[in-house]
């Protein structure tokens, strides 16, 4: 999950990052440590809402707040910890970054409670994993270049909607008897046919935004590279074997990898 979070930040920063240069390290450091702390305050926040579901679903119900191994006030302090570490980093940005990071916090706030009332609850959860998509780039030049930001960050949306989508399939059975939604339940055995479609609208909006960027042939490269990454995992998939959607599930940060690898090859 932290990975999932961290990469669309790095391609971002690579993205912003000027022609024959590296990333900058330390922005991509703090940016870890943001994803880390993020990652772990959105989990904190998701536990906390869904306790009472946790307990229900054979893969959560060992988590600490649904087991009774801390109390809810333990957790709000917990969380209020992660979320000073993380405001220290964001302090760390210019002003324009700041108040965009700031933004953020709603999405992660709200995205736990989608679940209950629609059953698009992974759209959210990518409008919030990809903020970085937005953020990355705003760190290194001051502003977003919307050209480049937005399709950009649409394509890490289409991408959180394929792996999230893989996710939720593992819990399909105990989210029927409970009562939450997910695309997973939405799309059935259409499953594939909607991974395809969101594969397809993340690879065109990873083009866009390398053209209004001026990107090169290694970029294009790592983008045909993924492409065939998700095409295996979507053909392989076995929506009705939780290990295997897990094992999909974790392969996307390989995808992640790849294009990161293409932006730096691309700049040099």
């Amino acid at each position: 999950g932290t990975w999932l979070l961290y990469l669309p930040c790095t391609w971002s920063i690579g993205l912003a990052t000027g022609p024959g240069c590296f990333p900058d390290c330390y922005l991509l450091s703090l940016f870890g440590a943001g994803a880390v702390l993020m990652r772990g305050a959105g989990c904190t926040i998701n536990d906390m809402w869904d306790r009472d579901y946790d307990k229900k679903v054979a893969r959560t119900a060992s988590r600490p707040l649904a087991a009774g191994d801390i109390s809810t006030f333990q957790s709000f302090v917990f969380l209020g910890g992660q979320l000073s570490l993380a405001l220290g980093v964001l302090l760390c940005l210019n002003y324009y970054s700041i108040a965009l990071g700031a933004a953020s916090l709603s999405l992660v706030i709200t995205y736990p409670l989608m679940k209950r009332i629609t059953y698009w609850p992974q759209l959210v959860l990518g409008l919030a994993f990809n903020w970085g998509a937005l953020l990355g780039w705003s760190a290194v030049k001051g502003s977003c270049e919307w050209s480049v930001c937005l399709p950009l960050y649409v394509a890490g949306v289409m991408w959180t909607l394929v792996y999230d989508t893989i996710y939720a399939h593992q819990d399909k059975r105990d989210d029927i008897l409970i009562g939450v939604k997910s695309t997973a339940l939405q799309f059935k055995e259409d499953t594939k046919q909607w991974l395809s479609a969101f594969s397809g609208a993340m690879l065109m909006a990873l083009c866009m935004a390398g053209m209004n960027c001026n990107q090169t042939l290694p970029y294009y490269s790592a983008v045909a590279a993924a492409g065939a990454h998700l095409a295996h995992q979507i053909y392989t998939l076995d929506i009705d074997k939780p290990e295997d959607c897990w094992k999909k599930f974790t392969s996307n940060r390989t995808v992640g990898v790849l294009l990161f690898i293409g932006i730096v090859l691309g700049n040099l």
